[in-house]
């Protein structure tokens, strides 16, 4: 089940010795990918990792992939940041040292000023509550578990969400363990979990808040009807408004829409049609206006993978189902960026029943969902590089920074 998929942890540092796959990178690339990336190529094919944007770079980590042969699943090596340039639409791998969290998958990640944080998640030894940090724009990615958090920490779990609001993270939601008297909000043992030795666990609806500036974990008090305890949901910010669509709670997946007021803490239920999408986990949920909510992908109460996407327009309360070209790429446990431009980077995830004894069909593939026009400066740079052979030679007389756009964009020289 979704709630306690285990996998086998490949936890050793013999990754270093992995081969590198080979590549070039551009004339003009960003400093990162010409002196720190020690591979290019792609990522492995993975679900359950994270992954954030950080100034024109998405940060892959985490998650795990088919084992060769009959081997059980295994964790992606710890070590690895992949970095995907949005600007260049190029690949680069870095490796982290330090206080490396173990391989993990259900993960939550969130990056303010530059710096990604992972709470939680699911290893080979189970559920975990750890707080790591780690600074994007040093010259040498260095991994710092965060030690002395005061406060109620929340549970270990995985497959939650987050809001990020005035330099606060707010975790809500996940399957974990029992909850120990003191926390704020609902928890649903699953009985299915309780067996032998193992300890129970089960679906919350708890907030917790970690204080970036005074390293300290709260709870609010909320208002209003709060959803229902669930996991594998998918949760996206609007200024003070965070929202969540979704998730797993018993045997039911979700479709409803709630919307919590971050500064008051009230929470509203969003009045949604009939005809929005169905319900879902494993889903992604990006903002991409101040009014728009977008939705990929996910799994059904009956077993199906999906591919559909929806906008939701919050003004009107109304779910739009989106027209795109990857309908034959369903996908579930994938993870989604917004990019500067008006796209949706959707990459990884499971194209079929995750659940069933067929082997997962993991991918390594990048999606991209135009969702709002494109810039003038866009459009005007794409068809210069499309053709460069014939423009080139004007380049010079450009603004060095416009120039050094075109040169980062364009395919590096055999």
């Amino acid at each position: 089940m979704e709630e306690d998929l285990l996998v086998n942890m490949e936890d050793d540092d013999d990754d270093d010795d992995e081969e590198e796959r080979g590549g070039q990178w551009g004339a003009g690339e960003l400093q990162w990918m010409q002196e720190e990336c020690v591979s290019s190529g792609s990522p492995a094919e993975r679900s359950g990792h994270i992954a954030i944007t950080d100034q024109c770079c998405m940060f892959i980590w985490g998650g795990y992939k088919n084992a060769d042969g009959d081997a059980a699943d295994l964790y992606l090596p710890k070590a690895e940041v992949w970095v995907y340039s949005m600007e260049t639409r190029r690949w680069g791998m870095r490796r982290a040292e330090g206080e490396v969290p173990s391989s993990m998958s259900g993960s939550c990640a969130a990056c303010v000023d530059g710096v990604l944080y992972v709470f939680g998640g699911h290893h080979a030894r189970g559920n975990t509550n750890q707080v790591y940090r780690l600074p994007l724009r040093a010259p040498v990615l260095r991994w710092q578990r965060m030690r002395d958090l005061t406060g109620l920490a929340p549970t270990c779990k995985d497959k939650l969400g987050c809001w990020v609001h005035r330099n606060r993270l707010a975790y809500f939601g996940g399957y974990g363990y029992i909850a120990p008297p003191g926390h704020r909000g609902a928890f649903e043992l699953d009985e299915n979990s309780v067996m032998g030795n193992h300890a129970g666990r089960g679906w919350n609806n708890h907030i917790h808040l970690l204080d970036l500036e005074t390293h300290s974990w709260t709870q609010p008090v909320t208002k209003g009807n709060a959803p229902s305890p669930r996991a594998a949901h998918a949760c996206a910010t609007i200024a003070n408004r965070g929202f969540v669509f979704g998730g797993r709670y018993q045997d039911h997946r979700l479709n409803d829409l709630y919307c919590i007021n971050l500064d008051s803490w009230e929470w509203s239920e969003m009045c949604v049609s009939q005809h929005g999408p169905v319900g879902r986990s494993w889903h992604s949920l990006t903002a991409i206006s101040p009014d728009h909510l977008f939705l990929f992908g996910g799994f059904t109460t009956s077993r199906e993978t999906l591919s559909d996407a929806w906008i939701y327009c919050i003004s009107e309360r109304q779910w739009k189902p989106f027209k795109h070209e990857h309908t034959e790429r369903p996908r579930l446990w994938h993870t989604a960026c917004l990019g500067a431009d008006g796209e949706v980077f959707v990459f990884g995830g499971c194209a079929n029943n995750l659940l069933s004894h067929q082997q997962a069909a993991h991918s390594n593939e990048l999606l991209i969902f135009t969702v709002q026009p494109k810039p003038l400066l866009r459009l005007c740079v794409d068809v210069a590089v499309q053709h460069r052979s014939r423009l080139q030679l004007q380049w010079d007389v450009l603004p060095k920074a416009l120039l050094l756009q075109l040169q980062r964009r364009s395919p590096a020289e055999p």
